[in-house]
């Protein structure tokens, strides 16, 4: 049976959103963390760039494995064996540490994603069980820094920034966050308090924070035409990988 779904321009770009020339690093990054192995079993019957773009495709259209496999001609055994194996190696790389004398500014927010997997999910504000996911991005360049492993919907932002390993991250370096982070140590902005008004300068400074905290809101909505992120079918560590690989190939078009 044949495939229709190559790794060619066309599908490239129509998919990922990455030029072909960065869709090449991706996979030369597969390749490096030992993507090209027969993972324990019979020989791939798909070159490794059609194995990228074929997490690739499950992550953009969240369609089913039944729907990928005539796709790329293959069985849905064989797209569940790929999916499995490569998610983890599409993951983003760790922060780098922070370089002394060098201002940076970083945002933090979470975001509620539908999850399947009542063991990962809870029910949240958002009436569905959902998964709470921490994300820093830099503020400058728009990328995205680190994401945390999701924890229960119905957990706040501020417990599950302490729960995660971002805190560690984040160290030595300026970030701001909404006041749903209050008490966290983060930048937040000033509270209107019952009978005592933000003074003019304290307006000003939560309208600049505003400003500079929706980039973070931005970055969820372009990470969220990822439709995975909008009813992720995936147990265990799926909604995990899928966000480490969504992260990588967001940062990749960012930066093409």
């Amino acid at each position: 049976m044949g495939g229709v779904l190559r790794a060619e321009s066309l599908w490239v770009e129509t998919f990922t959103g990455l030029r072909m020339g960065r869709f090449e690093k991706l996979v030369k990054v597969v390749r490096e963390r030992g993507g090209n192995g027969p993972g324990g079993g019979r020989p791939w019957c798909l070159p490794l760039a059609d194995r990228v773009l074929l997490v690739a495709v499950y992550y953009r259209t969240n369609l089913t494995m039944r729907q990928l496999a005539p796709l790329f001609g293959i069985s849905p055994a064989t797209v569940c064996r790929v999916i499995h194996r490569l998610r983890p190696l599409l993951a983003i790389e760790p922060a780098p540490r922070p370089v002394a004398d060098v201002e940076r500014l970083w945002i933090v927010d979470g975001t509620l994603v539908p999850v399947r997997d009542r063991k990962v999910a809870a029910s949240s504000r958002n009436y569905r069980f959902s998964a709470n996911v921490q994300v820093i991005i830099d503020a400058d360049s728009r990328l995205v820094i680190a994401s945390a492993r999701p924890v229960p919907g119905n957990k706040a932002d501020a417990h599950a920034w302490r729960e995660s390993d971002l805190p560690a991250i984040a160290a030595g370096t300026t970030v701001i966050a909404d006041g749903a982070y209050l008490g966290t140590g983060l930048i937040v902005p000033h509270r209107r308090r019952a009978g005592r008004p933000l003074l003019r300068g304290q307006e000003e400074d939560n309208a600049e924070h505003r400003r500079v905290r929706a980039r973070v809101e931005h970055t969820f909505a372009r990470m969220k035409n990822w439709k995975i992120l909008r009813d992720c079918r995936q147990k265990g560590d799926g909604l995990h990988h899928a966000v480490q690989a969504i992260a990588t190939m967001h940062n990749l078009a960012m930066t093409g």
